[in-house]
């Protein structure tokens, strides 16, 4: 992208003196000034990253250093606003992040985007009665990467605090069983409007992460129907809006739906609020 505001030469009227075969220029006029088109880039050197099995602290950097601020979108991408250098290790996984430089002393900005490497459930509303009752992950945030490592070296739920707990995650493709769940009562033999439950879903991907272990939380809610949906829960979705880059769910199948994870509202930028993508909320209706 280029610079909006390039330097523009300004040029002065001459006065011209006439005579009778020469004409006189005024000294006072500035030597013109070559136009010099500039341009600004961003770039990590890749698209994804992964965990790293060596070290607990995998920091990458801008390819180019440059001065000015970095700024990450959404919340949970841990990001030296002065260099540039994201924590790998210490950033939330599983989500595309858009990466925003702003040169020192101008108010011109150039993005990219990097996805840190893991797996992310959608938030939003999960019917029961529907094929939603079966909620599945997203790697690299993108529906079209299969997950690898799939029965040769994957596992999810690794060390079994979800399974133990009543949250029925299957190990081999970390998908959750959110009706199994439900019967296993977690939220209690008669589930109540508004229970809610958190789980750390630990797991394992036969990737460039060489396994290395990981970890999402997950926050499931309860509710009888989309009408005893409380204002709290609307008030989540609003403040989510524009959370999740590069994934455009598809529509929800029943009236009043919202589709939580919209791209429409990708902001972040300087003095606007950044919103938190995590844990993911799962709001599942009985009937």
């Amino acid at each position: 992208m280029s610079m909006k505001n390039l330097l523009q030469i300004p040029f002065l009227l001459l006065g011209l003196a006439t005579s009778m075969n020469s004409c006189k220029k005024d000294n006072n006029t500035p030597p013109a000034i070559p136009f010099v088109p500039t341009s600004l880039s961003i770039s990590y050197g890749d698209s994804i990253f992964y965990l790293n099995p060596q070290t607990a602290d995998y920091v990458i950097s801008p390819v180019k250093a440059q001065s000015g601020e970095y700024i990450g979108f959404p919340e949970g991408i841990d990001i030296d606003t002065k260099t540039g250098e994201i924590n790998v290790s210490k950033s939330e996984t599983g989500l595309r992040y858009r990466i925003t430089f702003i040169p020192a002393g101008t108010s011109d900005s150039i993005s990219t985007n990097i996805v840190i490497s893991g797996i992310n459930f959608l938030d939003g509303f999960y019917k029961l009665t529907t094929a939603d009752s079966v909620l599945k992950p997203i790697y690299n945030a993108s529906f079209n990467r299969q997950i690898p490592g799939v029965n040769n070296g994957t596992i999810f739920d690794d060390g079994s605090s979800c399974n133990s707990a009543g949250c029925n995650v299957n190990t081999t493709v970390g998908s959750i069983n959110l009706a199994q769940t439900v019967r296993n009562g977690v939220f209690g033999a008669t589930p109540s409007n508004n229970d809610r439950h958190e789980f750390d879903l630990n797991y394992r991907i036969n990737d460039k992460s060489g396994k290395t272990l990981n970890t999402l939380k997950v926050k499931l809610y309860y509710f009888d129907s989309i009408n005893d949906v409380t204002q709290e829960v609307y008030d989540i979705i609003n403040s989510r809006l524009g959370a999740i880059l590069g994934v455009d769910p598809k529509p929800t199948p029943f009236e009043k739906m919202t589709s939580v994870n919209s791209i429409a509202k990708q902001t972040g930028l300087l003095g606007q609020q950044i919103p938190k993508p995590r844990p993911p909320c799962i709001f599942i209706l009985g009937r």
